[in-house]
């Protein structure tokens, strides 16, 4: 959910440079977003690493609160890649690209379906599984859309690689990311 919030400071920032036609800044926008989502994800797998240990210190039951802990911890790539998802989405939204999000959202969908189906029913994971291929089809997600940016006109002209300009004016990014959170609670 902090991510939600977070990423949502980049309709801010990218729909204002669309509109002012400043597309090099789209890039920039959205590179930044996922410099800072990255870095706030850090603490948040920490947290997802020792959820089974929190619950039983809160008096949890402790067998439930192992199984809950495992699933938390196979979440945890699925956290970073879903950082970027947001990024990704927004940065293309800003631009009134939606055909390739539908399209990528629902390859994903299928891929996530016989994924789930084999990891949870076949391969004997269990639970285990579902976490497991949430992760995986968030990052398959990821880099479909990263794929797209890279090879499309509209990415070609709104994102040119990375670029030490995303430490600057972080705080910008900031000051419009942290209320949004708040507000996404």
């Amino acid at each position: 959910m902090r991510q939600l919030g977070m990423g949502s400071a980049l309709d801010t920032l990218c729909g204002q440079s669309y509109g002012a036609k400043q597309y090099d800044m789209l890039g920039t926008h959205a590179q930044r977003a996922i410099f800072v989502l990255m870095l706030s994800s850090v603490p948040l797998a920490f947290v997802l690493a020792f959820t089974g240990q929190i619950l039983t210190a809160l008096g949890q039951n402790p067998e439930i609160s192992y199984g809950a802990g495992t699933y938390a911890r196979l979440l945890i790539p699925g956290l970073f890649a879903y950082g970027l998802l947001r990024c990704l989405t927004k940065f293309l939204q800003a631009q009134n690209i939606v055909h390739p999000l539908v399209v990528c959202s629902g390859v994903t969908l299928i891929f996530h379906i016989l994924l789930c189906w084999f990891l949870v029913q076949n391969s004997g994971l269990g639970y285990r599984g579902a976490a497991l291929a949430t992760s995986v089809s968030y990052w398959f997600n990821v880099i479909l859309l990263a794929l797209y940016v890279k090879f499309s006109e509209t990415g070609r002209r709104s994102w040119h690689g990375w670029s030490r300009a995303v430490l600057k004016d972080v705080n910008l990014f900031l000051s419009l990311a942290i209320p949004s959170t708040f507000m996404t609670w």
